[in-house]
């Protein structure tokens, strides 16, 4: 009972009736690609003619494509950015059943079929996870070189986040989808941005802050959301945080191992930002 309770918990798999795949309103492409094992899985590209950065984005738990359409859409406008949206096992019209191992491989599939599609290296792909999504990010960002993360609201590490709703379970000790966010960001010595809400009742900002404090790279910055909940809107300024962020990357074809001190261009203003 647990197995299937921890299931619902970690990968709800939301239906994908009800909501527009069509979405003739952000312009993109049906993508259908195979894991490893074979399983189909499906996403949304959303190309930008003169792209600032491609973007591999790791949805919530509780998303799939469809429901991102406005989502993409700002990122596109506002970031102006290429973006390959997927859906893990089970989400949408993605087939299989979902589990900590095969999403992250499934991720680095994803990675290798966004890098083809724009014609650059799989090391210039930008990461972008919101909640979960985050997760999986700095899951692919430990094993594998990117040019930049961007996580939005996501947690340190999954059991505690289980624990901190279901404190009468015993979520440490059963769970096997674990996410290990603060020990595998270690890992990580790329640019990070990392954006949170301070009144996020799904993810405790001071989750948020942990996962953020155990980034070990010199190259990050911590985007403060006053007021923000887990699904609120971003303000204004943090998509100029984003774009500066974009644009202070290492360039396209750098050595992977190459560092790049955004500091500077990214520090903080006095708008209560960090």
């Amino acid at each position: 009972m647990f197995r299937f309770f921890e299931r619902w918990l970690v990968f709800p798999s939301p239906r994908r009736w009800g909501h527009d795949w069509v979405a003739s309103e952000l312009p993109h492409e049906d993508v259908h690609f195979k894991a490893d094992d074979g399983t189909p899985l499906h996403g949304w590209y959303v190309p930008h003619p003169a792209p600032r950065a491609s973007i591999l984005f790791s949805h919530g738990n509780g998303e799939h494509v469809a429901r991102l359409a406005r989502t993409l859409a700002l990122l596109r406008e506002r970031a102006a950015v290429s973006i390959f949206a997927w859906d893990y096992r089970s989400y949408g019209r993605s087939k299989g059943k979902p589990h900590e191992v095969n999403v992250l491989a499934d991720a680095r599939t994803a990675q290798l079929w966004l890098a083809e599609r724009e014609g650059i290296r799989p090391e210039d792909v930008v990461l972008y996870g919101r909640s979960l999504g985050g997760a999986v990010s700095v899951g692919l960002a430990a094993q594998h070189a990117v040019r930049g993360m961007v996580l939005e609201r996501t947690f340190a590490e999954l059991i505690e986040t289980a624990a901190y709703h279901f404190p009468w379970l015993p979520v440490r000790k059963i769970m096997r989808n674990r996410f290990p966010s603060i020990e595998r960001i270690a890992g990580y010595q790329g640019p990070l941005l990392q954006s949170h809400g301070t009144a996020d009742e799904v993810v405790p900002f001071a989750m948020g802050k942990q996962l953020f404090d155990a980034a070990t790279t010199p190259n990050k910055r911590f985007f403060t959301v006053e007021g923000g909940r887990h699904n609120s809107p971003q303000p204004d300024e943090y998509y100029e945080a984003l774009s500066e962020f974009l644009d202070a990357l290492p360039p396209l074809g750098a050595p992977p191992s190459s560092t790049l001190d955004i500091a500077e261009a990214v520090a903080p203003s006095d708008n209560g930002q960090a």
